[in-house]
């Protein structure tokens, strides 16, 4: 293609190939480095021509345009896309922007008819189109992401429905659960993720396409058919509105920084369960890394990396709502800085999630230790309180000085729960009985906690087969 800077008025003067008219001058080196968002902004491409295509067909069914012209730019789009797609096409800063690369190939390979596909429509409505396009895509993509880690951590919990470990409170031993239970409750977390993609996919879904610069056009064009053609449910109310929205944007991103925060929950753990502290978890080789002095090592970095670019998502986010904070109706160039922040935050979702998708399907849990370390700190203090409520009428704060009492008297004995003698026991509370021991004990407290939501295996196994149902 040709790539023309400037051209020379009849007065000798150089102006810009494509606004020049009302310029005299080109722009400085500066001005064209800091105007031009080509380098990043070709990522819309296919939306670009995809929304052109339409609106031509458009121009022409409503005699904007004549069938010979549009056929015309549709076919050249055509042309230009492939070899955007093979990767022989020349982009121009000089040229500002996908859309004046596009515009000013086309005219190179048709002539005149390239320039009346701008009829009716300004870059304004243009770009608003190709990034609203190109976050639904990025929102159709977040979501196949988050099914596909949901999918793995379903199937380790069906594996491990029934193997106990331990629950935490202030990362202290709470209470024994089974690690299916644990899985399953990042699998509802990503599920709530999925819930607002699917929101933030419908709300955002109105084409702004014929909005022009920002007051409508005097064409009478047919936004319905434009809507309907780049698969919109409707055009947007709001001519203004339509230029100047990036809500559906940060709701994108918001959507991402959320799921990123639920990531880096997990992250974290992975990271906690593979030392040798914890010992609860085996990653991967291909998700491990060693150390250039430490042969011994075997460090979870895709995990610490997970957890890191969370800060990245919501920084992104932070990024795109300054700058649109404070910038009047309508269109602001501070808006070209829209799309860096949300192309970034989609390549550091798919990669966080395909690492977290990757380690947890080829995770190896050790459930022996899990199990022994479930039995550890008193963890079934609660089942005995319990049992005093349910078997003796005790109140439950009169059970759980009862109960405070007795770990008391096990600590001191350097013994667990349910090896105190029957004896111990009676002599803090005279009513205990030894069916006391039924309740004690790590399988006998997780299988007790059969409530719904709760971390029975039984439950876990149905909880499971229903998020399989719900989710993939």
């Amino acid at each position: 293609m040709t790539d023309k800077k400037n051209e020379q008025k009849p007065d000798g003067t150089q102006t810009s190939a494509m606004w020049g008219g009302r310029f005299s001058a080109g722009p400085s080196a500066v001005m064209e480095a800091i105007n031009a968002s080509i380098g990043f902004d070709k990522k819309l491409y296919r939306q670009d021509i995809q929304g052109s295509q339409a609106h031509a067909r458009m121009l022409a069914d409503q005699g904007i345009i004549t069938s010979d012209d549009a056929d015309a730019i549709i076919k050249g789009l055509d042309d230009i896309k492939a070899e955007i797609e093979a990767g022989t096409f020349e982009f121009s800063a000089a040229l500002e922007d996908i859309h004046m690369n596009v515009e000013a190939a086309l005219r190179a390979r048709i002539g005149d008819a390239a320039g009346r596909l701008h009829t009716a429509r300004s870059r304004n409505d243009q770009v608003a189109t190709d990034l609203k396009l190109w976050v639904r895509d990025a929102l159709d993509g977040l979501d196949r992401d988050l099914q596909a880690l949901q999918t793995a951590l379903i199937e380790q919990a069906e594996k491990h429905a029934a193997s106990a470990m331990p629950g935490f409170t202030h990362m202290q031993t709470a209470q024994p659960v089974t690690l299916g239970h644990h899985l399953l409750a990042y699998v509802e977390m990503l599920g709530r993720d999925r819930s607002r993609v699917t929101d933030a996919r419908a709300r955002m879904n109105e084409s702004p396409l014929g909005a022009a610069a920002l007051a409508g056009t005097s064409f009478p064009i047919d936004r319905e058919k434009t809507a309907a053609a780049l698969g919109f449910d409707r055009p947007a109310a709001n001519s203004l509105d339509a230029v100047s929205d990036r809500d559906f944007a940060m709701e994108y991103m918001s959507a991402a920084a959320i799921c990123a925060v639920h990531l880096s929950r997990l992250a974290e753990e992975i990271v906690l369960w593979c030392s040798d502290q914890f010992g609860y978890v085996r990653l991967a080789d291909e998700f491990s890394t060693g150390s250039s002095i430490m042969p011994q090592k075997r460090n979870p970095d895709a995990a610490e990396l997970v957890r890191a670019k969370a800060g990245r998502v919501i920084g992104m986010l932070n990024a795109l709502m300054i700058v649109m904070k404070g910038l009047p109706m309508t269109y602001g160039k501070d808006m070209q800085d829209d799309k860096e922040p949300v192309f970034e935050v989609a390549d550091t979702m798919a990669l966080s999630l395909a690492a977290m998708t990757g380690m947890i399907e080829g995770a190896i849990f050790n459930a022996e230790r899990m199990k022994a370390d479930a039995g550890k700190g008193f963890s079934t203090a609660t089942d005995l309180a319990d049992w005093l409520v349910r078997t003796l009428s005790m109140p439950f704060r009169d059970a759980h000085h009862v109960t405070g009492a007795l770990v008391k008297m096990a600590e001191d004995k350097g013994c667990g729960l349910e090896d105190l003698s029957l004896a111990d026991m009676q002599s803090v509370e005279a009513g205990i009985t030894d069916a006391v021991f039924g309740v004690l004990g790590v399988d006998n407290s997780v299988a007790s906690r059969k409530s719904y939501g709760g971390t029975a295996p039984d439950n876990v196994a149905a909880q499971v087969a229903a998020a399989r149902k719900r989710w993939l």
